[in-house]
């Protein structure tokens, strides 16, 4: 199996963002954005999901935080996708159901080539802590599309904000780790029938 490593930098006029990434890392995360709350869902994702995070992002936030949080989502996505590549032999798909307190958050994913977003989440409050809370779906919607993931997540349980978006990620992470798991049995073989997941 190659190195599945990525690093991808996005410069623009509203935003500068540099990530790296490193698919069978120990859950290392260097997350230097000037939101705390992001920095802390993109901490969670490391950590439970087994993956080395960089993250660099600064940009204009005057008109607020969308331009940046959609950026860094754009530019995680498309870290994922190249690192993956053409993703022999990983299991590809991944589910869990993780509990926070009161919350329980489910993931669904299909790393399969074909983006799809169901992000089934209501917050009661327009910030958590400094994030504005819609965009939490907007960052797993912009996610999911340059990662060309198929993902479906939802809050099935829960009361508290911080919670539920914590929750969100550490499941994410959580099926991001099962279905990158790499298969001995088809260690060579991309797993479709169609033979690429990659296009």
């Amino acid at each position: 199996m190659s190195d599945r490593k990525a690093s991808i930098k996005r410069d623009t006029k509203e935003t500068q963002v540099e990530v790296t990434l490193d698919l069978d890392g120990t859950g290392k995360a260097s997350i230097d954005t000037p939101n705390g709350m992001l920095n802390h869902l993109l901490e969670q994702l490391a950590r439970h999901g087994l993956m080395d995070i960089t993250v660099s992002a600064r940009g204009d936030i005057s008109p607020g935080w969308h331009h940046l949080v959609e950026d860094v989502g754009i530019v995680l996505g498309q870290a994922l996708h190249q690192a993956v590549g053409e993703g022999r032999g990983i299991v590809r798909m991944g589910n869990i159901t993780v509990p926070l307190d009161e919350t329980l958050a489910l993931v669904a994913l299909d790393l399969g080539g074909r983006p799809y977003a169901v992000v089934k989440v209501a917050f009661d409050d327009p910030l958590i802590g400094d994030l504005p809370s819609d965009l939490v779906r907007h960052f797993l919607e912009v996610f999911s599309l340059e990662g060309r993931i198929n993902l479906h997540a939802q809050i099935l349980a829960g009361g508290n904000d911080h919670h539920k978006a914590e929750a969100l990620f550490k499941a994410l992470a959580r099926a991001l780790r099962q279905a990158l798991v790499v298969d001995p049995r088809v260690a060579d073989d991309v797993p479709s029938t169609k033979g690429t997941i990659s296009n």
